[in-house]
């Protein structure tokens, strides 16, 4: 079922079309009430897989062993891990203020919240440090912190713990807090 669906799929990027149309896509009725343009668009692409055998789709596309992937995982800003053997040097001795998200990769929450996380992290380059514990790999430091819902922010300033935030709470929350830390 889901490969009939994806047979005759077709996503075609922006710069390859000719107008940049969706008149131009689709040859529907859509292309009669205005023409889109999209500027940089970087979203699903067809990536070549290296493969010597060759399928023939109903539609009659011949797909060469590719495969559709987001191109928005190459530029995920990636927030380090800490682990038990690294939270004395990168969280408590730090001389800078450290946010640590606590997560663990089945929550749903978590992974609401982890974009938030990755755009402080930018946003706040050189002013605090952003990192995440996952508490099934390291349920220790979680039990040391008293974490028993998830996900958590916690700021801490000269390895002391200074505010806690439970859930997934909106950017601006989470902006206010590191603000009375800076």
């Amino acid at each position: 079922m889901v490969a009939a669906v994806l047979e005759t799929l077709s996503i075609p990027r922006a710069s390859a079309l000719p107008s940049a149309s969706l008149g131009a896509v689709a040859g529907s009725s859509v292309s009669r009430r205005s023409s889109v343009r999209f500027s940089d668009f970087r979203g699903l692409k067809i990536q070549p897989v290296r493969s010597s055998s060759s399928v023939i789709f109903r539609s009659g596309i011949d797909r060469r062993g590719s495969r559709i992937v987001c191109e928005a995982q190459e530029t995920a800003v990636e927030v380090p891990a800490v682990t038990d053997p690294t939270w004395k040097s990168l969280v408590l001795d730090s001389d800078l203020p450290v946010l640590v998200e606590f997560w663990a990769p089945w929550c749903g929450p978590c992974r609401i919240i982890h974009p938030v996380i990755d755009k402080l992290a930018k946003q706040y380059a050189g002013k605090l440090n952003c990192y995440k514990v996952n508490t099934d790999e390291s349920p220790s430091i979680a039990t040391q912190y008293g974490i028993r819902s998830i996900p958590t922010v916690i700021i801490f300033k000269s390895g002391e713990k200074k505010e806690a935030v439970i859930g997934a709470v909106p950017e601006s929350t989470l902006t206010t807090c590191i603000e009375k830390f800076l």
